[in-house]
């Protein structure tokens, strides 16, 4: 008999990885003759670095990034080398559970290090970013990632605004005229396991807002703001992003992949089953 186990992490408990093998071992201690084949999988949010750096081989690449408070922090990124692709986890240099123990406030959060990792896959030589885009404390709509890319969103001074949730609502143009052209020679996959649209009541700020500390008044302000963005996107970019299912995810980085990168948004578990070949285990 084969025994396939292809666990999630299980938040709180154990990473993808260590359910395996408790799985596993599981399994043989009752069907002893066996073959287990062990599969660990994500879907896009927290735990994707670890499965493809498990699974697949992935050498894990260490980067100094801006972290959500503007600290900075060591994040990960899982390098496959034959493939030319760099798998890179939204939460690792921009995640909720970065903020050890500080407030949070998605108005002050930003992606930068998002975007920092990124570039820094770009440096490495990379043909195809997959971006799981989950566990975030920010609710900026994608800016600081598109900054730390060469975008800029100018206030009505003609300064750019701080590239945080609280100042959406104060760009006044989107200048993409500084952006990496490596963008345009990269396939971008932003993987997620929501279908959440930017904005309304299933949007980013009031779906997730909360949970991320931010007031009733706070969260109506981000709403708007990235209504706001919304509206500049589809007036200087020509392109329409709030209702796109998953534009909403982590704060609205979907839709700030897909305005800012070009980015092709996917269910976070299909992305990881085709990586980790999990049809072929199933054979």
């Amino acid at each position: 008999m084969k025994v396939v186990v292809a666990p999630n992490a299980l938040k709180g408990s154990l990473g993808a990885g260590a359910a395996a093998v408790a799985l596993a071992a599981g399994v043989t201690r009752v069907l002893p003759d066996a073959v287990v084949a062990q599969v660990p999988v994500a879907d896009g949010g927290d735990g994707l670095v670890d499965v493809v750096a498990e699974v697949l081989g992935g050498e894990r690449r260490q980067v100094t990034v801006t972290g959500p408070r503007f600290e900075p922090v060591e994040a990960d990124l899982a390098w496959l080398p034959a493939q030319r692709t760099a798998v890179i986890e939204m939460a690792l240099a921009s995640g909720l559970a970065l903020l050890d123990g500080a407030s949070p406030d998605p108005t002050a959060a930003t992606t930068r290090g998002t975007g920092e990792l990124m570039r820094a896959a770009l440096d490495m030589g990379a043909r195809h970013l997959i971006v799981g885009i989950g566990g975030s404390a920010t609710n900026d709509g994608g800016i600081g990632m598109a900054e730390a890319l060469g975008w800029c969103f100018p206030d009505a001074t003609g300064e750019p605004v701080r590239p945080v949730g609280g100042a959406l609502a104060a760009i006044t143009r989107l200048d993409g005229r500084g952006a990496d052209p490596r963008l345009g020679q990269v396939r971008i996959e932003a993987v997620c396991d929501v279908d959440n649209p930017l904005t309304g009541p299933r949007g980013a700020a009031r779906v997730y807002g909360p949970q991320k500390g931010g007031t009733a008044d706070q969260v109506a302000a981000l709403d708007a703001g990235l209504a706001h963005l919304a509206a500049l996107i589809e007036r200087d970019l020509g392109l329409s992003v709030g209702d796109v299912p998953g534009a909403g995810a982590a704060g609205g980085l979907g839709a700030g992949l897909l305005a800012f990168c070009g980015a092709v948004l996917r269910p976070g578990a299909e992305v990881v089953l085709d990586l980790v070949d999990l049809d072929q285990h199933l054979e």
